[in-house]
């Protein structure tokens, strides 16, 4: 199996290396074949070397692999040229119809959390909506018709709507067998009310998933009081966007909000948190995010290509993890002492634990 390795910037490098090492054990500890491993270019160092911070080089190579890791990227530092463009991540999704972004909140033993019972997943439309980087073929869905006034295109299909529901279904079907569709219909009653209307019309297809649904300010507030209510929720992509940062607050850090952005036949794991340039190449950055990430696509592998070894593999990287954690074993941004390698090395050693 060829998996893409795509460091970014910032704590990029130190993040993706950690999980790199934590897949690789566990992997092996499956009984699975070593990953050919293909390191690509973006950020920083590929607008040094291809003065592009995507270069189609790396797009091409993906191409050719499995899956992908993603590191972060600090698009708001790059050269003034290359601001204004898509930011990489965004643009990889766009290329690869990576329509479904899967982003699992939980709390672990171990780990202060606002919501100690959380566990849930946000299933995120992640190909239009109110993201002007990405809802058009060509251009951009935001422009300004006079100096002093801005506006946006928000982009709501069936088509998209159908897919992420079944996306969301499929997960609650496997989980607790509860989903709440999160929307603004009262406001919005012709984009937010397709995407209501068509995920009920999606339901009936899962009857044993009980459905409801709130409109997403009272889903956030709902959140704090009371997150441990919720299992899987769908929605659009900005309210996904906002609802997994809190959700990811909720359950201790953004350090431990991991995420899956994926297709029917491509996927990408990528932490939900930034570069965080001002700790980058110190050893203190959490690796914990990114290394859930890539247990989600083990897991998203293994599922498609009906590999037990690489589900086995992913159940171990979750486990070593929640065990590492559990074992009062943390970095600096969750109140630990552990260094970006000494958790690393800590996580490595419990996934050979049965």
């Amino acid at each position: 199996m060829r998996l893409g390795l795509i460091d970014g910037d910032g704590i990029g490098p130190e993040v993706v290396r950690a999980a790199r090492q934590v897949v690789d054990e566990a992997v092996s500890a499956a009984g699975g074949a070593p990953i050919d491993w293909v390191p690509l270019l973006m950020g920083h160092r590929a607008i040094e070397e291809h003065s592009d911070p995507l270069p189609e080089s790396t797009l091409t190579a993906l191409d050719g692999v499995d899956a992908w890791i993603l590191g972060p990227h600090d698009n708001a530092a790059y050269p003034a040229e290359h601001r204004t463009a898509v930011a990489p991540g965004g643009a990889i999704r766009k290329r690869f119809g990576l329509y479904a972004n899967i982003r699992p909140a939980r709390a672990f033993t171990g780990i202060r959390a606002t919501a100690p019972k959380i566990d849930l997943v946000i299933v995120r439309e992640n190909s239009e909506g109110f993201y002007a980087d990405r809802n058009m073929f060509a251009g951009s869905g935001e422009f300004r018709p006079t100096e002093d006034v801005a506006m946006m295109v928000g982009v709501v299909t069936r088509q998209a709507c159908e897919r992420i529901a079944h996306e969301a279904f499929r997960l609650a079907s496997a989980r607790r067998k509860r989903l709440t569709i999160v929307h603004k219909a009262n406001v919005l009653p012709m984009t937010m009310g397709l995407f209501r209307d068509v995920c009920y019309e999606i339901a009936h297809a899962y009857p044993g998933v009980e459905v409801t649904d709130e409109h997403v300010d009272a889903t956030a507030a709902h959140l704090v009081r009371a997150a441990a209510d919720y299992d899987v929720l769908v929605t659009e992509n900005l309210f996904g966007d906002i609802l997994s940062d809190l959700a990811g607050e909720l359950s201790g850090s953004l350090g431990l909000a991991a995420s899956l952005n994926c297709s029917a036949t491509h996927a990408m794991a990528q932490a939900v948190h930034g570069a965080a340039p001002t700790i980058a190449g110190h050893n203190r950055a959490n690796p914990a995010a990114l290394q859930l990430s890539s247990a989600m696509l083990l897991r998203w592998l293994g599922t498609r290509d009906s590999k037990s070894t690489l589900l086995h593999a992913a159940e171990r990287v979750e486990r070593a993890v929640a065990a590492t954690f559990e074992a009062g074993i943390a970095t600096a941004d969750l109140g630990g002492l552990a260094s970006t390698s000494e958790f690393t090395e800590q996580v490595c050693a419990r996934v050979h634990r049965r």
